[in-house]
């Protein structure tokens, strides 16, 4: 994870943040342009992030719910003004875009792999947001409307050449998708910890909640791909897993709902 030393201007930030601002070292750990994140090194260790009015809510919501199941962060805080401010108690360890994890690439698959069977076996009640495929849905075909379209997800084997045929397959099959599964929503390797090969917990949770395991598998297979520089390990990955536990042909469904962003 990225960390660059920062000195920070605390007007810039809400008071009730000052004191873990100034309990240690300060840095900047953003990582995309929608929303900036900092690491604040006292007393364990925190994650701050800011972004726009909003849009954090869920993943407030979400990482509490993840951490009462032993799974997440604990949340400190969560203010909503004129920007969203989350500050976490930092998860142990490195993400597994770190060098000790991606040296041993089979080894890493097959634990990424069974630790997400073991978070889609745990109970989702009460979860925050229980049903997540339907606004899954509606964001395709908004943006199917709006002319997105990304042909780079696996170009070589999903075949969606173009918004029409994959918007198509959406249509006709995205009502095949469920919500009956605890769902990470980005499963991918920065947001996956662990601690010496432990696992730690689950960071940005923002994409959670009760949807279909299908989506985690696809983000799964596809954070090897782009991590790894190879798409060698997605069979591995489907096998660790569970192969009893999902259907192919729906990770194409997921495939072309995921084109439109």
């Amino acid at each position: 994870m990225k960390r660059t030393l920062i000195a920070p201007d605390l007007s810039l930030f809400p008071e009730e943040f000052h004191p873990f601002l100034r309990a240690g070292k300060v840095y900047d750990s953003s990582c995309s342009p929608e929303a900036r994140v900092w690491f604040l090194d006292g007393d364990g260790g925190y994650y701050l992030k800011s972004s726009p009015k909003g849009t954090l809510k869920t993943e407030g919501e979400m990482t509490a719910y993840f951490h009462r199941k032993g799974l997440g962060a604990e949340v400190l805080a969560y203010q909503s003004e004129e920007r969203d401010w989350l500050l976490t108690r930092r998860v142990a360890g490195e993400d597994c875009t770190h060098g000790e994890y991606l040296s041993d690439p089979k080894r890493l698959c097959d634990l990424i792999a069974s630790r997400l069977r073991m978070l889609h076996e745990v109970s989702y009640e009460d979860c925050p947001v229980p049903a997540r495929m339907e606004g899954y849905l509606a964001t395709a075909e908004r943006n199917y409307r709006k002319g997105v379209f990304d042909a780079s997800l696996f170009p070589d084997n999903w075949g969606y050449s173009s918004a029409e045929e994959a918007f198509a397959v959406v249509e006709r099959e995205g009502k095949y998708l469920k919500n009956d599964t605890l769902l990470h929503g980005d499963y991918c390797l920065p947001n996956i910890m662990l601690d010496d090969w432990c696992f730690s917990g689950f960071i940005d949770l923002g994409n959670g909640g009760v949807g279909d395991r299908h989506v985690d598998l696809f983000w799964g297979a596809w954070t090897l791909n782009f991590n790894l520089k190879t798409d060698k390990y997605r069979q591995r990955f489907y096998d660790a897993y569970g192969r009893d536990k999902f259907e192919p042909d729906l990770l194409r469904v997921i495939a072309a709902v995921e084109v439109f962003g």
